[in-house]
């Protein structure tokens, strides 16, 4: 089997027919979203299913999400926590956060869910700490920022996860001028470095084209 991109994105959606498995609520808050004009940029199923499997892992009970988008994996992420948990998801758009908070509410777990509207790095200052699980996908510029206050609102043993950190493979260019690029590599720099950190990252192939995730955990 030659490795293009279509092949990528059959194997997504084979691992994503066989683990994840067809969803009515799922599927009409990508609908929605879709019908919204929003950009197509939410993580893909399978990477719902692993920002849920690690909120479950990990025990958590408080969320913060910095991007919501249409909410799609935050109907995910409320899903892991549980009634008695708290997602509080971050979206910069109003009209995204209308399109979400319809959908979250739709699914059922609208109780779960804050929607603060504003920049991650305006709002993040005014929140009360103790979050278990900080879910990053947000301007990638802003990375380095919004790290340095999931590990002031998280706690030792708090899971930290930095979408799109592949960038088409363009991080090993040092002398991109992408403001994308060079944030994507200040965060993976952050992570690698600074000490309330400890952290991997993977490449990922599949309907999302070349990107990957980074992992953390506060310590």
């Amino acid at each position: 089997m030659e490795s293009t991109p279509q092949t990528w994105s059959d194997a997504d959606v084979y691992l994503a027919d066989t683990l994840v498995g067809h969803d009515d609520a799922l599927e009409a808050a990508l609908a929605a979203q879709r019908a919204a004009g929003l950009p197509e940029i939410e993580v893909a199923p399978v990477g719902g299913k692993l920002l849920h499997l690690l909120a479950r892992i990990s025990g958590a009970r408080r969320v913060l999400e910095i991007g919501t988008l249409g909410g799609y994996s935050t109907i995910w992420l409320a899903r892991a926590v549980g009634p008695e948990g708290r997602v509080v998801t971050v979206e910069a758009e109003a009209a995204n956060a209308a399109v979400a908070r319809a959908s979250i509410d739709a699914a059922g777990v609208g109780e779960q869910v804050d929607i603060r509207i504003g920049r991650g790095a305006d709002v993040m200052p005014t929140l009360v700490g103790g979050f278990d699980l900080v879910f990053i996908d947000a301007d990638k510029e802003s990375n380095t920022i919004y790290l340095d206050w999931a590990a002031k609102l998280g706690h030792p043993g708090t899971v930290i996860v930095l979408d799109n950190i592949g960038r088409e493979g363009e991080i090993v260019r040092a002398d991109s001028t992408d403001p994308k690029v060079i944030g994507t590599r200040d965060g993976l720099r952050m992570l690698g470095t600074d000490p309330r950190f400890d952290a991997t990252a993977l490449q990922t192939v599949g309907i999302k084209g070349w990107d990957g995730v980074a992992i953390a955990l506060v310590v």
